[in-house]
Order: structure tokens, then C-alpha cells, then sequence
């Protein structure tokens, strides 16, 4: 019913830039809270920024000043820049989305994720 399609991962040397976006497609009725995640090698997903329909956003302390997570309602869509990449950064790159979705005469809340995008950081 609902779909995320991320891009804009890559190969970056350290103290690159790369920006992801990660758009938003189906029965959707609402997104409330929309984030990135990201999964490194050998390591648990963690948490990298979410951001609320309303626009408060919130950052794991790791990339504070680095990344900037924003969105645009309209399009249903996510975006993440990704500044002063560091090889730590490396990982592969999740989007989140906490929808809600119009099933006949329901409203349901279905979390989605994207199928993740793959950033690179070389030293």
C-alpha cells in the first residue's frame, strides 16, 4: 500500500557532501514522523534524525551539526544532507516513515521503511 523509494547514496571522500531523499508513494492518508536510520556493518540500526509533519526535528548526537534533516509535505518526501562526511558515516542508510493509511472506512497507522541506500565514505 505504501512505499518509500530512497536515493542519493554513493562514494564520498571524507569531508564530502551527499544528499538522500527518500519520497513517499500509495494510500497514504497522513505521515506524521518521517527519519533516517542506518545500519553499519557488524552494527545494530540506529537512529540518525527524524523530523515531525510540524517540522521538529531531531538528531542523534554523533551527527549534530553535520546533517540537516528536512521535508516537503506536499511531496510526501524526506530529504537528508549529509555534510563533512566522516569514514564513520559509512553505513547503509534507511528511510522511516509513520503513516497513516484509509483502508475502506478505517484509518490504519502502518510504519514503512525504504529498501536503503548505500553511503561510502573513503579516508
Amino acid at each position: 500500500q505504501v512505499q518509500l523509494v530512497e536515493s542519493g547514496g554513493g562514494l564520498v571522500q571524507a569531508g564530502g557532501s551527499l544528499r538522500l531523499s527518500c519520497a513517499a508513494s500509495g494510500t497514504i492518508f497522513s505521515i506524521n514522523v518521517m527519519g533516517w536510520y542506518r545500519q553499519a556493518p557488524g552494527k545494530q540500526r540506529e537512529l540518525v534524525a527524524t523530523i515531525t509533519s510540524a517540522g521538529s526535528t531531531n538528531y542523534a548526537d554523533s551527527i549534530k551539526g553535520r546533517f540537516t534533516i528536512s521535508r516537503d509535505n506536499a511531496k510526501n518526501t524526506v530529504y537528508l544532507q549529509m555534510n563533512s562526511l566522516k569514514p564513520e558515516d559509512t553505513a547503509v542508510y534507511y528511510c522511516n516513515a509513520a503513516t497513516v493509511v484509509k483502508v475502506e472506512r478505517f484509518y490504519e497507522s502502518v510504519e514503512v521503511w525504504g529498501q536503503g541506500t548505500l553511503v561510502t565514505v573513503s579516508s
